[in-house]
């Protein structure tokens, strides 16, 4: 089922319609957007973080995906152990946590990605990729794997200060692809992505390729939430 924003808590959006019509850039998350990444991370989360004496679930690693790891790993020990840690040393944390992850099977390229893509590019889009993860060789694949994707239209991590749910990373983002918010779709999978997007004015999609309810991503302020890549590509088709 697609949902469009319509209820007493939201205000109304433009139509997806006119946002297709309107944009000039599409800007991508990564994780559980265009890899299907976000089982590995769950188990790297738990794994890793369990080794620091932190305890946390496949939930709280959904529900923080998006946010740089340093900063998820800074909230979770000053709520867990009340220390107030440095950057250094969650980086040290992450750095354990993103180990966990390359053990682990390589994740698909979620269905559609790639065709999505081209469909995109193929409608004259600019196509660049927001993410909060900090892990180079998911985002080398993604510029090996995605050949309408360069570096130069890519922000990560380690590009800004104040991640998700900030609109910091997507007006990073659209400042690299030279466009403004109204000309700008922004897609993702999570709550703190998507209120990252609304946050930045975009048109803001979310595709529910996890395990949270969609309540959680029309209260972070979806414009429109569709269950699959695949179901996104066909509405572009019908209205591009």
């Amino acid at each position: 089922m697609i949902t469009t924003k319509h209820n007493d808590t939201l205000q109304p959006s433009i139509s997806f319609e006119l946002a297709l019509r309107r944009a000039k850039c599409v800007l991508f998350d990564m994780d559980g957007v265009l890899i299907d990444s976000m089982p590995n991370h769950a188990i790297a989360w738990q794994r890793s973080m369990a080794s620091f004496g932190i305890k946390m679930s496949a939930i709280d690693a959904y529900l923080t995906e998006g946010a740089r790891g340093v900063d998820t790993i800074r909230k979770m020990v000053m709520e867990q152990q009340g220390r107030c840690i440095d950057e250094a040393e969650a980086q040290q944390m992450y750095n354990e946590k993103a180990r966990q992850f390359a053990l682990l099977p390589l994740p698909r390229i979620m269905p559609f990605a790639m065709e999505l893509h081209e469909k995109l590019h193929s409608m004259g889009m600019k196509i660049g990729v927001v993410t909060g993860s900090g892990q180079r060789p998911l985002t080398e694949r993604i510029l090996r794997k995605f050949p309408r994707v360069t570096k130069d239209m890519m922000v990560t991590a380690y590009d800004v200060k104040k991640g998700k749910p900030n609109p910091d990373p997507y007006l990073a983002g659209m400042a690299k692809c030279s466009v403004a918010p109204n000309e700008t779709i922004v897609v993702e999978n999570a709550p703190l992505g998507v209120a990252a997007g609304v946050a930045a004015k975009a048109y803001t999609v979310a595709v529910n390729t996890g395990i949270l309810k969609e309540d959680s991503l029309a209260e972070a302020g979806a414009d429109i939430i569709f269950p699959t890549l695949e179901a996104l590509y066909d509405a572009i088709v019908i209205n591009g």
